[in-house]
Formats: C-alpha cells, sequence, structure tokens
C-alpha cells in the first residue's frame, strides 16, 4: 500500500513541478516594485533543526532568506543557515537553498504551492547537493492558518545508501515527506500558537556523505510552540521531537551523536528563536 501510494504521490509531485516550482513566500514584510514584491527574513536560533534532527550539533545559528515574487504567482527564492560541518553534509559548513514556484489562489482563503527546492552545501564534498519537489495547499479560517504538504526527492546520489564497499557507491535513493502545519493567533495579544506533524520515508542511513534525510528509513517528527511580536521581531519557542530511538541513534553511530555528550542528535529540544522579515 505505501509503495502504490509513494508512486502515486511520485508522479503528482514530479509532474506539478514540469509546469512550476516552491516554498511559500515570505510574508514578514515586503517592498513592492510594481508587479514584483521582494520579501525575507532574517533569525537567530538556539538549534536548527531539519524535520526534527539537528544540523548544528544542539548548537545556534544564523540563518536568512530573500524571495522575490511577480503578480501572476511565480516566485524564485534562495534561504541559508550554518551546519556542524562535523561529519555530515560533506563536511560542509552551510546549508544553501534555492527554490521557484508558483502560487495560485483557490477561491478566497486557500492558496496551492508547486515548486521545487534545490538543496545545496558548498565546501562539502561531491554529490551532496539534490532537489525536492514539492507541493503544498494552505488555507486560512478565521485566526487559524492550516496547511497540508508532500514533497519527494526523487532518486539521487545524496540520497543513496552508506557504505564503504565499492558495489554500493553511486547507488541512488529516493524520499518521500508528507507534513501539516497549523497556527493560530490569540485574539487581543501578539502571541501565535503554532504545531507541525511531519512524517519521512526514504533510504535508511546517513548517506555517503551523511546527507540522507530519512536516517532511520522512516520516521515521525513534530514540533509545538509559540511565537510573539515585540516590535519589528519575533520571539519564538519550540519542543522539537521525533520517534528515533535511542538505539536507531546508536545504531547510526557517532555521525548521529551530539559532539559534546554523545546524546542523540534527534532528541526533544526546546528552540529558542529571534527573527525579523523585511
Amino acid at each position: 500500500m505505501l509503495t502504490s501510494v509513494r508512486s502515486l504521490l511520485a508522479a503528482t509531485l514530479l509532474a506539478g513541478s514540469a509546469l512550476s516550482a516552491a516554498p511559500a513566500m515570505a510574508q514578514d514584510a515586503a517592498d513592492t516594485l510594481g508587479p514584483v514584491t521582494v520579501s525575507g527574513s532574517v533569525a537567530l536560533v538556539s538549534d536548527y533543526r531539519f524535520r526534527g534532527v539537528s544540523q548544528t550539533d544542539e548548537e545556534m545559528a544564523v540563518q536568512g532568506g530573500i524571495t522575490v515574487g511577480h503578480e501572476s504567482g511565480l516566485y524564485v527564492g534562495t534561504w541559508a543557515s550554518n551546519l556542524a560541518g562535523w561529519g555530515t553534509f560533506g563536511g560542509s559548513n552551510m546549508e544553501l537553498d534555492i527554490y521557484g514556484g508558483y502560487a495560485m489562489p483557490l477561491g478566497d482563503s486557500a492558496t496551492l504551492d508547486v515548486g521545487v527546492t534545490w538543496y545545496m552545501y558548498p565546501g562539502g564534498a561531491d554529490n551532496t547537493d539534490f532537489a525536492e519537489p514539492y507541493v503544498k495547499l494552505s488555507s486560512t479560517l478565521g485566526p487559524v492558518e492550516g496547511l497540508v504538504g508532500v514533497a519527494y526527492a526523487p532518486k539521487q546520489q545524496a540520497l543513496g545508501n552508506y557504505s564503504n564497499t565499492p558495489n554500493s557507491r553511486g547507488q541512488k535513493q529516493d524520499n518521500l515527506y508528507l507534513w501539516t502545519d497549523i497556527s493560530s493567533g490569540i485574539p487581543n495579544t501578539p502571541v501565535t500558537l503554532k504545531g507541525h506533524l511531519g512524517y519521512s520515508d526514504g533510504n535508511p542511513g546517513l548517506g555517503p556523505n551523511g546527507t540522507s534525510i530519512a536516517p532511520t528509513g522512516e520516521y515521525f517528527d513534530w514540533m509545538l510552540g509559540a511565537d510573539m511580536a515585540v516590535g519589528p521581531l519575533t520571539l519564538g519557542v519550540a519542543y522539537v521531537d521525533t520517534d528515533i530511538s535511542r538505539s536507531e541513534s546508536a545504531y547510526l553511530g557517532s555521525g548521529f551523536a551530539s559532539t559534546k555528550d554523545g546524546s542523540s542528535i534527534a532528541s526533544s529540544q526546546v528552540v529558542f528563536s529571534v527573527s525579523a522579515g523585511f
């Protein structure tokens, strides 16, 4: 059943990405230049968690991105963050994402967003970069905003099996990610509550250069948190966790353990952030 579902989703995503392409445009603030809108954000976070797994050895990260959108719904953008650079991502100290897509309104309160993200790890080993098409459907009902998304990365070497044996090198694998987000502002307050649930299904292991994005093959990640607007800034706090067990983390070896205390980089963590839109 799962295989057939993955095949259907993969076909849908690849067909959609051929028509257009990404991540939703930042809506924090924007400058309008005729039919073109430029928006972006910068952030400082206590830990960069990607689908529940720390990418910075449970240390701080500086992040930022910018999106250029057209009134037609087309957009392109880029986003970057520092990384731990300790045996994963081919030793790269930076993640640089480039994305593009098309967002179309569906009625008065819903938006369909189709696109693709290219994940790059500058300065890392070869075969660390990969592409991931996605489709997102978002809607608003009063103060509540909801989103469901599907991302499918087709077979690529960066997602291949990890092994030192010659027969495994050059192998390609794919990855499926399903997720939903929900947020709601508390009336008459600057506080917004938020939640996230995601499911990964892909290649087990850390990949040839530590770039596999489903390290145990399949797992769930979730987040519960709150944001508070303080002038031009947004202060955030979130509890992030996965269902990756200690034994699964131990099986993955030192590349999946914190260099500080040896704990799993997928264990629960409270993450703090401060960000600003422009």
